[in-house]
């Protein structure tokens, strides 16, 4: 399982797009720090050949017990071991989330290289999310919220889509 955090701010997330030349779209929107912080899982099943895909909005900074809860609520509906690669971010190490692993001898972690996320799947799990929110700006967090969901939804189920988040990362795979 690849697991990644991120957030998403009310600004707008601007992309290229189309325009009738010497008509330069122009986004007006009010600038302000509100944000929805994410937390996905990308798991895969041996056995199944199947991507799934997880995923939990705080309109918060997410801590490391927000971290271990995630990881709880993983683990009670996953079968089996459980193996989670991930950054070697400081919630990643927090006390709480440490003893989650003495706890569980089940899962095991273990981290990428510092500074390599283009080895994480999880990270174009985002990659899809900013392309769905480009060229508008939600006005509220429960706009946001929705369409972070919706994003999450179109994702889960396309087995497509979640491969090919899987395949973009620099890792070595086969299918």
């Amino acid at each position: 399982m690849f697991l990644d955090e991120s957030g998403f701010l009310l600004v707008p997330n601007l992309k290229r797009t189309w325009a009738p030349r010497g008509k330069t779209p122009v986004h007006y929107h009010l600038y302000r720090q509100d944000k929805v912080s994410a937390i996905t899982a990308l798991s895969l099943s041996p056995k199944r050949r199947r991507a799934t895909l997880y995923i939990r909005l705080w309109t918060r900074n997410i801590t490391g017990p927000m971290v271990a809860s995630f990881l709880r609520q993983l683990f009670r509906h996953l079968r089996g071991p459980v193996l989670v690669l991930w950054d070697r971010g400081t919630i990643h190490r927090h006390h709480e989330v440490n003893h989650l692993w003495v706890s569980t001898p089940r899962a095991h972690r273990e981290f990428f290289p510092a500074y390599a996320p283009e080895l994480n799947p999880a990270e174009f799990v985002w990659a899809q999310s900013d392309s769905a929110l480009a060229n508008g700006a939600p006005d509220t967090l429960k706009v946001l919220h929705h369409r972070l969901y919706q994003t999450a939804n179109r994702l889960r189920r396309s087995q497509k889509l979640l491969w090919a988040c899987i395949f973009a990362s620099d890792l070595p795979w086969t299918r």
